[in-house]
């Protein structure tokens, strides 16, 4: 790369030290905001000509050269120069050198200060629109699972020990309650956190010309201008509402790794993963790992860590602009860049998962999960909840001892636990979770009516 001018260089005498240059350029980083920076500079120069701040000549200009620098980028031809410290100097220095003097007014009054935070928003406002769709698409591929199995019956568990029976659709429409919020999460991020303009707040007091902010705010898709110049250049409260929601996501996508991953081991064989998003082992040719399940369960904290990266980094700055704020996008960029290719991987290995039904169902039958629907039974009888906990508690250590289940035990056992003559209701499965009527519960007809509500919500989207 050759060296070129800097854009604020007439107050040194010398240039900076090749030290300070590496330290300071953010170009590798920032360069991916190329179709933000020219977008936001077009709304700023028409609004300067509109405004009668530059004639509309040099405007006719820049936006000529704007659109030869914007083919430049997309057909990878753009040179760059060792000067070109971030993508918004890269920009006007390469405009300049097409058109002259009319590039130099190009920037009246911005500061990068209010162009860097403008630019960040436009760019997170896109990366939120395509996660928004990818996120629809998992829950949609969640929704289908949930409707293949609608009478597949799989143990629920607490502290990872069988506890009741639930509908394998049940379980299912948990994770799509969480990503439903995620959702909701990610559209506030979009409606609200990004709904205001930086740009023509200037460095940092406003700019001493009679620029329009409401129009450019108007032109880039904001609702609004921002109503303080100092808070505009120093808040980074977008980013931190979207990694708040980007971690959040990443929790619940860990959480269904971390099932999957103990559902496909040899142990549970609950599920059998897709070739397509599993590996072998160099060494050990029988294997089938669920890395896309694992790396799921991983990213999670790469994105917590993106989201305290941030707050650490802003939770200690005065007002107003602070070089500080440079390395913002490194946390932002990485979450956006993560939950990128992990929702899409996501959905593949949801929608293709194969779910062992008579695995499931054996789990379901072994056992004691329908201890609670008989301790249920004897409160319908009259018995007081907790002496029938304890009544059923008795007879599930008799069982326990014998090695069978409580639809074996003996009438002797029955007695010694204190329900001697007491008819025991239906312990199938099917009767359990059949039970479960109460609203957001495991019955057919809960689960079914879960199922339309979300389709509900979906249609909203």
């Amino acid at each position: 790369m050759t060296e070129g001018p800097r854009l604020w260089g007439g107050r040194f005498a010398g240039g900076p030290s090749a030290a300070f240059d590496r330290l300071n350029a953010s170009f590798a980083v920032d360069s991916r905001m190329w179709a933000q920076d020219i977008a936001g500079s077009r709304a700023h120069a028409k609004m300067l000509v509109d405004t009668g701040v530059i004639s509309a000549d040099d405007g006719a200009a820049i936006a000529e050269g704007l659109t030869r620098v914007e083919a430049e980028f997309r057909d990878g031809a753009f040179a760059v120069l060792a000067s070109d410290e971030d993508i918004h100097t890269a920009v006007e220095r390469r405009l300049t050198e097409l058109v002259g003097d009319a590039g130099r007014r190009l920037h009246t009054g911005r500061s990068r200060n209010d162009q860097v935070a403008t630019d960040v928003l436009l760019y997170l406002r896109d990366s939120v629109d395509g996660q928004l769709r990818a996120l629809t698409a998992l829950v949609r591929a969640l929704v289908d699972q949930a409707d293949a199995h609608l009478d597949t019956l799989v143990p629920g568990y607490t502290h990872l020990q069988r506890a009741q029976p639930v509908r394998l659709a049940h379980h299912v429409l948990a994770y799509v309650q969480m990503l439903i919020r995620d959702h909701a999460r990610f559209a506030h991020v979009r409606a609200v956190s990004l709904a205001e303009s930086p740009l023509g707040a200037g460095a940092l007091s406003g700019v001493g010309f009679p620029i329009d902010r409401h129009a450019t705010a108007d032109a880039l898709g904001f609702a609004r201008p921002t109503a303080n110049s100092l808070d505009s250049v120093a808040t980074r409260d977008a980013l931190a509402d979207y990694l708040n929601a980007a971690a959040t996501l990443c929790v619940h996508l860990s959480r269904l790794g971390e099932e999957l991953v103990l559902w496909a081991s040899e142990e549970v064989g609950f599920v059998e993963l897709s070739d397509a998003f599993t590996s072998g082992s160099s060494m050990l040719p029988q294997k089938k790992n669920p890395d896309a399940a694992e790396l799921a369960r991983a990213k999670a904290s790469r994105v917590i860590a993106d989201y305290a990266g941030l707050q650490t980094l802003l939770a200690k700055l005065p007002l107003a602009y602070n070089k500080d704020l440079q390395e913002d996008k490194h946390f932002l960029f990485d979450a956006v860049d993560t939950v990128d290719v992990l929702l899409p991987a996501v959905t593949g290995m949801v929608a293709e998962a194969r779910f062992r039904t008579d695995r499931m169902a054996a789990a379901c039958a072994d056992g004691y999960l329908a201890a609670t629907d008989l301790a249920d039974h004897l409160v319908r009888a009259g018995w007081p909840f907790r002496g029938a906990h304890e009544a059923v508690g008795k007879l599930v250590q008799a069982c326990l001892i014998r090695g069978v289940g409580l639809a074996d035990a003996s009438g002797a056992e029955i007695a010694a636990a204190g329900l001697g003559g007491i008819a025991l209701p239906d312990l199938e499965p099917a009767a359990s979770v059949e039970a479960k009527i109460s609203y957001g519960g495991t019955s057919r007809a809960r689960v079914v009516e879960q199922l339309a509500a979300v389709r509900v919500e979906m249609a909203g989207w």
